[in-house]
């Protein structure tokens, strides 16, 4: 299992949400490439990147930030936050990005989701992100009458061979996250899945992983020193 560490951009700082809600921000860095370093020296393989300002008005405004950290570090990055169209999802490419994450987009335009599998195949992943078992889109700001479960069986049958999945009740919060949840996706689903929102224990980490899940966000509890990235490596 990959263990990713998490950088959320916002206005060029590194900052945590809690829920998504924009108005509970807290900056823990104002150098999201230092940041990053630190990770990589920590033994992180790869690296999750949120730009929280395009998630939240689909602009791309940490775009600099970003090409700096990925010209910074030696592993993978993958990005997220406002991709809408296959310009944004080529323009990450370009600056070497090694994989793209679309949400809202690919769940209310099926066949921009389609045309990006038929360019970039597994590069893209999906992120599926709700609330009490519902999608939601726009920056988690709305809520679909879209089944999570259901969704990402659609999603499977398109192709679709990596989703990462978060369930936002519990982001943040450092309670832990959704692992039956997650559990009933890897048993009824043959994808790689990435588990988010609230992974803040050894102990859950090793559950994930014991129900085969693919790879697990961590952010807060990183931040907050409730977890050390060299332990949940090794876990």
């Amino acid at each position: 299992m990959i263990i990713y560490p998490a950088i959320d951009l916002y206005d060029g700082a590194c900052i945590r949400l809690e829920k998504g809600d924009f108005s509970e921000k807290k900056v823990y860095d104002a150098d999201p490439v230092k940041r990053a370093q630190s990770f990589v020296a920590q033994g992180a393989q790869q690296l999750h990147l949120v730009d929280l300002n395009g998630a939240e008005t689909a602009s791309s405004g940490n775009f600099e930030v970003i090409e700096q950290i990925v010209k910074a570090v030696d592993i993978p990055v993958q990005v997220g936050g406002g991709i809408r169209s296959i310009s944004a999802v080529k323009r990450y490419m370009d600056i070497g990005v090694d994989r793209v994450i679309v949400g809202t987009k690919a769940i209310e335009d099926p066949n921009f989701l389609r045309s990006l599998l038929e360019i970039y195949g597994d590069r893209i992943v999906v992120s599926v992100d709700g609330k009490d078992g519902y999608v939601a889109i726009n920056g988690w700001k709305d809520l679909s009458d879209v089944d999570m479960v259901t969704f990402i069986g659609t999603l499977v049958d398109m192709g679709v061979k990596r989703i990462l999945c978060t369930d936002i009740n519990r982001d943040g919060l450092l309670q832990g996250s959704n692992v039956a949840l997650y559990k009933i996706i890897q048993d009824k689903y043959q994808v790689e899945l990435i588990a988010s929102g609230g992974v803040s224990s050894l102990e859950e980490i090793a559950t994930l992983k014991s129900y085969g899940v693919y790879g697990a966000i961590i952010g807060k509890a990183l931040y907050e020193n409730k977890v050390s990235l060299k332990e949940a490596i090794s876990c």
